[in-house]
């Protein structure tokens, strides 16, 4: 079954748990019930929201991040469980033990595989290649110290979205989208990490004082093209700059059900998450040296999107 996010907005609502529903109300009217062994994700986007302490602990034994966000649709807070996984003790001391070549070689293999994914949607929205991404992809060395990430994103944006857009999420229209669509990811790229009893705090290569979740950052790195591919389409269907509305936010809700190819078989990117931090998990109890990456993506960016 394929789990997904759901995101709560308006005024004054009030969530519940009833049995396996959680369940959304207002002035004691019931507006919707979800089945809660659907949910991957729960965003609050809205205001004067209430929610049960008995539903908050549901969602945090089910794995399930209860994420708040902010006026930008960045994530302002999140519902971590004390606990996730029978083995997380041991796990998160291992993980705290890696060693900094081991961490710069992850590295190099998230960079490389989000540089390859970046190149693909380029080849799937503007049905050309850039044989110069393909090349920054090869020649990323342990670490990145060449900073192929950023010489691939100052090549990237320009083709994606025209020579005059700038990343920038401050601002409106297509960075607000890739705003939503990035949290979205987020929040399920924590959801992955909790699952396989990993802290969130001991990351590979984000280090920012300020962040409380660099390891998500740090994986979340080649999945950031989906939400790319899915603005392209809300863009150019739109004509361009589209507005975050109800109907942009439903269909960038949906990213986690998208499809990436691992192993030859198109898989949920809900599924290839859980893949990639169980293969973190094996690496940082020395089972393996490399993590499972997605191979590709397979997503059309148009109309007939998921």
């Amino acid at each position: 079954m394929i789990q997904r996010a759901v995101e709560i907005t308006g005024t004054g609502r009030h969530l519940h748990k009833d049995r396996g529903f959680l369940v959304v109300s207002h002035d004691k009217e019931d507006l919707g019930r979800l089945p809660l062994d659907d949910l991957e994700v729960v965003l609050f986007a809205g205001y004067g929201m209430t929610c049960t302490s008995e539903l908050m602990n549901t969602l945090a034994e089910r794995c399930i991040p209860l994420i708040i966000c902010d006026h930008r649709f960045l994530p302002a807070s999140m519902l971590w469980p004390v606990e996730s996984h029978h083995l997380q003790s041991g796990r998160i001391r291992a993980q705290a033990a890696l060693s900094v070549p081991l961490r710069k070689q992850l590295w190099r293999q998230l960079v490389r595989a989000k540089i390859l994914a970046q190149a693909e949607a380029l080849q799937l929205c503007k049905a050309e290649s850039c044989p110069r991404l393909e090349r920054l992809a090869a020649e990323v060395r342990s670490g990145d110290p060449q900073n192929a990430e950023g010489q691939a994103a100052r090549l990237y944006w320009p083709l994606l979205f025209g020579a005059e857009f700038r990343r920038d999420p401050d601002k409106p229209g297509r960075n607000a989208l890739l705003n939503y669509g990035y949290t979205v990811l987020r929040a399920a790229v924590a959801r992955a990490v909790m699952m396989a009893g990993l802290h969130p705090a001991f990351a590979l290569h984000h280090c920012n004082l300020n962040d409380t979740m660099p390891l998500v950052d740090d994986l979340i790195e080649p999945f950031r093209p989906l939400a790319d591919l899915l603005v392209f389409s809300l863009d150019r269907n739109a004509g361009g700059d589209p507005a975050l509305d109800a109907a942009a936010k439903e269909r960038l809700i949906g990213v986690t059900t998208l499809d990436m190819l691992y192993d030859g078989v198109s898989s949920p990117v809900s599924e290839c998450l859980l893949r990639m931090t169980r293969s973190l998990a094996d690496v940082c109890g020395g089972k393996r040296r490399t993590l499972l990456l997605p191979e590709g993506l397979r997503t059309i960016p148009d109309g007939s999107a998921p």
